[in-house]
């Protein structure tokens, strides 16, 4: 079994999640006492959601490379970027390391492809909304069109990440908010919804939402362990 190389903290609570997804899925796959391998380099989120709000996405992409640069002389075989934001800066992370990068959003594209849907809704923080480095690769590696919320709706999106999800807090009122924006990207031909935020599966509920939700998440986790098993030793 491969080691993972996992980079979180970008919040602690969704890192959690995966470090669990991530066992259960070895754990379904393989059966006994069998658990994923994983070594986390967990960051002060602090810090890079202070590099955020000032713009300096390079001082980013050095700190989390060099944090995936010391999870390869640990022995990671590969890299894990668990967050959907900090996509943005795969290839300087990637490049900066020394370690393959498996990106987020093509387990995504694929699953979305696998279901049969082409026109779908994103919904994420406000830098994964709006900047081309998700959209784009959705649309040029998995043919996809996507549509994301308007200026409003993506403030109010972008939120409830920061000021609630990432602090542990999840309030009803914020799940209805959400479930109404996604009804309005429905009515605009939306077929299903990413949600494109590690944090957004502590929220939305696939039995109430307007539309099937595709969780980055659980999909990018499992992809690291199915790439992880794929060539046990």
């Amino acid at each position: 079994m491969k080691t993972i190389g996992l980079l979180g903290g970008m919040s602690w609570e969704s890192t959690a999640i995966y470090y669990r997804a991530m066992n259960e899925c070895v754990r379904d796959a393989l059966g006994g006492h069998h658990s994923a391998r994983i070594l986390l380099h967990s960051v002060d989120f602090h810090d890079h959601e202070a590099m955020q709000r000032a713009g300096d996405w390079a001082g980013i992409a050095r700190a989390l490379g060099a944090a995936g640069h010391g999870l390869k002389l640990a022995g990671a075989d590969f890299l894990v970027l668990a967050t959907n934001t900090m996509h943005k800066l795969a290839t300087e992370i990637e490049a900066k390391s020394g370690l393959d990068l498996l990106h987020i959003a093509d387990p995504t594209g694929e699953a979305l492809r696998n279901a049969g849907h082409r026109r779908v809704a994103l919904i994420g923080t406000r830098f994964t909304m709006e900047h081309d480095f998700y959209r784009h690769r959705l649309r040029d590696r998995h043919g996809l069109s996507v549509l994301v919320p308007d200026d409003d709706e993506r403030a109010q999106v972008h939120s409830i990440i920061y000021d609630e999800l990432c602090q542990g807090v999840v309030r009803e009122s914020s799940r209805v908010a959400y479930e109404a924006i996604l009804g309005r990207l429905r009515e605009r031909g939306a077929e299903c919804a990413i949600m494109g935020c590690t944090e957004i599966t502590m929220l939305l509920d696939p039995r109430t939402s307007p539309l099937p939700l595709f969780d980055t998440t659980r999909l990018h986790a499992e992809a690291a362990v199915r790439r992880a098993i794929g060539s046990r030793q």
